[in-house]
Formats: structure tokens, sequence, C-alpha cells
């Protein structure tokens, strides 16, 4: 019995993974997802929530840390929160602070809901993390939109300078990218070119998660 039909018959959450690279349009699709499927059946997830935190290290050493590796974010609690949320139970997701890269001292409550989101870079590349996704998609798009994309956000959102967030993107997420990020493709359901602007690649994509709740 796959998982997908298990947890159908016993009413668990569907786990639903949107990965792709640095901004390629995964929260677009995310939107998207919960438009579709109706916000009041879906929770969101993001990996991102899940960074270490480095509060004991100095700000300057913080700077000279790869983010865009996996070992950066504490995925083996992700896991245990999806599990949790698999049995019915909430979780508190953490809060964390990219202009310090600190954990806050609060958290999210998630509740288990119909659907639950997953959205993140690295997603598809823990093979245990994968086996807890009913539904794995991927949003791909060329590498100078993504660029431009995580310069506006970084720099307006996150308030970095634009030689660093340069220097970041050459450094580590570049080559993260081509290590980890591109071949974890090749573990997806749907991939989505264009990402939510590519309308029939989303529309099968929201079809696809309302037939598993059908079901």
């Amino acid at each position: 019995m796959t998982p997908e039909k298990s947890r159908t018959q016993s009413r668990a959450p569907i786990l639903i993974g949107v990965a792709g690279g640095t901004a390629a349009g995964k929260s677009a699709v995310v939107r998207e997802v919960v438009r579709g499927v109706g916000s009041e059946s879906v929770a969101v997830i993001e990996h991102d929530s899940y960074y270490r935190d480095q509060s004991r290290l100095s700000q300057e050493q913080r700077l000279q840390l790869n983010y865009d590796h996996p070992d950066a974010l504490e995925t083996s609690l992700l896991k245990d929160h999806l599990r949790e949320l698999i049995e019915g139970s909430p979780v508190e997701v953490p809060t964390y602070s990219f202009s310090t890269h600190t954990r806050l001292p609060t958290t999210r409550r998630v509740v288990a809901r119909k659907v639950i989101v997953l959205v993140g870079v690295l997603i598809l590349v823990d093979p245990e993390l994968r086996e807890l996704l009913d539904i794995r998609a991927y949003v791909d798009a060329d590498e100078d939109i993504r660029l431009i994309r995580r310069l506006r956000r970084d720099i307006v959102q996150r308030g970095r300078s634009l030689d660093t967030v340069i220097y970041q993107y050459l450094d580590s997420v570049k080559p993260m990218h081509r290590k980890f990020v591109e071949p974890s493709k090749r573990h997806a359901h749907f991939i989505l070119p264009e990402g939510a602007e590519n309308r029939v690649a989303v529309d099968l994509l929201v079809s696809k998660i309302q037939s598993v709740l059908a079901g």
C-alpha cells in the first residue's frame, strides 16, 4: 500500500512538497495550490524556518557559513514535525531571522489540516523527507531570472547589500544548486517550468491534489 493511499483512507494529512532553486517562484505556486484547494484545508510549512540557530557565533563568523548546504538546516526536526502532523498533533515551527541568522524565541503553531504543503529549495534532497511527501513538485526557472529575483528579495526584504548578495550567490548558492538542487529534480512527480505562470502545470498539480483528497 502506498503512503498516498494509506493516508487517504485514514484521513491523515496529505503532504505536498514544492521544491526548486532559489527565487524560482515556489511561493507563487504554493499560493495557487492554497487558492485551488482552499485555504481552510491547507497548512504551509517552509523549510527555511528550520535553519540552524547561529547565535553562538559572532556576526562575522555567521557570514562565513554556507547556508545553501543541506547541513545548514535542521531537517531532522522538520521530519519529526511532519510525522507528528501525520498523527494529528500540532507542532511549533521555529521562527528564523535571516538578518541575524538566529532563531527567535517565538514559534508558529501549525495544526494538521487536510493538506500540508512543504516548500523549500532542498526538500527533495533528503531521502527520508522525500518518502514522507505524497506529491513532489519542482518549480523550474532560468538561472538569470532566479538571480534577479533573489537580488530584489534579499536587498529589499532582508536588508542585505548588493555586493553581499552577489558574493553569496557566486560562492555558495550557484554551486550548491548544481550539486544538490538541480539533481533533486529527478525525484519530482511534477516539474513546473515557469512556475505559477504555467497554468497547465499548476492546474494539473491542483487537480491531482483534489483527486487524492476525494479518494
